[in-house]
């Protein structure tokens, strides 16, 4: 495949209206859309920002020492919490958690 100056203000006219690399990729044929990009670098063209949309990262939920710290909920969605109780001294649980988190084994060590 060759660049011929036509190719080239192709690529040119559709990179600068916002044709992805593989639009242009497939209206030129006989070229991939890697080729597409490192001849746009070639030629300085501006870059553009990414077409896939990112989701913004979730805030991060601050807990407060001597809180209980049992997460509530699912990550990510707008109810999760921490219980927030009175933690346990040197746990990051409160009393019920910790119930439920550290579990006693068996005193017959028969298993």
């Amino acid at each position: 495949m060759e660049w011929t100056d036509e190719r080239v203000a192709t690529l040119k006219g559709m990179w600068l209206s916002g044709y992805t690399a593989r639009q242009i990729a497939e209206r030129l044929g006989g070229v991939t859309r890697n080729a597409v990009i490192g001849k746009a670098h070639r030629l300085g063209l501006s870059t553009r920002p990414s077409p896939i949309r990112r989701h913004e990262p979730a805030p991060m939920i601050r807990t407060v020492e001597r809180t209980c710290q049992w997460p509530i909920g699912h990550p990510g969605s707008a109810e999760f919490h921490f219980c927030g109780g009175e933690a346990v001294s040197g746990k990051p649980y409160c009393e019920k958690h910790c119930g439920v988190a550290y579990r006693r084994g068996s005193s017959d060590s028969n298993g």
